[in-house]
């Protein structure tokens, strides 16, 4: 059994592991916010747990049962986003932080009728996809606003950036998971994108663009 600290790593190994397959002591020291020293000692207990694999100056990867561990504490703290919107009134960007605590409850039992109770939803209030009881994930088809052309339209699926002040940034504009949009202009200079929603158009930087995630419809327009 692993402790809090010890699945903190394993989930930030994993969503490191998502862009490089060998991941740096370096990069999961700034992602936990803590000295290089103290990651490699802990990189070191959790390879005699057969949690990891670590080579000096080679990086980090997860074994089978460090990823399947992984996977489990991504799968309850997405559960409890879903639990703590839609049953508690929670807002999408207050949950984080509540869930952070509640992914580390180790009944499994419970999380099992959490997931009966809430439907077996395949995704958080984030868009991110929920992994089953077995690990799996539901396959998602989404690209990023910015790459959308003028004309072409899409419904917004996920988010790729899950910070407070972005997700309120998010709400106050409208653009919200399931919310249509079509892409109006791009502008040259700055890359800010003019988009329509609804019955309004807005504009949208290309940092704001490139975080939001787009199931594309193609170029048929919004039903007005």
């Amino acid at each position: 059994m692993q402790s809090f600290t010890e699945e903190n790593y394993l989930k930030i190994i994993y969503h490191l592991a998502e862009k490089s397959n060998s991941v740096q002591t370096n990069a999961i020291a700034e992602q936990m916010q803590t000295k290089p020293a103290s990651v490699t000692d802990m990189i070191k207990k959790l390879a005699e747990k057969e949690l990891v694999d670590y080579v000096k100056y080679q990086g980090v990867t997860l074994t089978e049962k460090g990823k399947n561990a992984a996977i489990d504490i991504i799968r309850k703290h997405r559960l409890w986003e879903v639990f703590l919107v839609d049953k508690l009134n929670f807002k999408w960007d207050e949950v984080h932080d509540v869930a952070e605590e509640l992914e580390h409850i180790k009944s499994d039992d419970l999380i099992e009728r959490l997931d009966e109770f809430l439907g077996f939803p395949k995704s958080d209030p984030h868009g991110d996809p929920i992994p089953d009881k077995n690990g799996r994930f539901a396959q998602t088809q989404f690209i990023k606003l910015i790459a959308l052309k003028v004309g072409e339209t899409g419904t917004i699926t996920g988010v790729s950036q899950h910070s407070s002040p972005f997700l309120k940034h998010l709400e106050k504009l409208g653009l919200t998971l399931g919310k249509q949009i079509e892409v109006i202009d791009v502008t040259d200079f700055d890359g800010s994108v003019e988009i329509l929603l609804a019955d309004k158009q807005i504009v949208i930087s290309r940092e704001v663009a490139k975080h939001i995630l787009i199931s594309s419809n193609g170029k048929n327009r919004i039903a007005k």
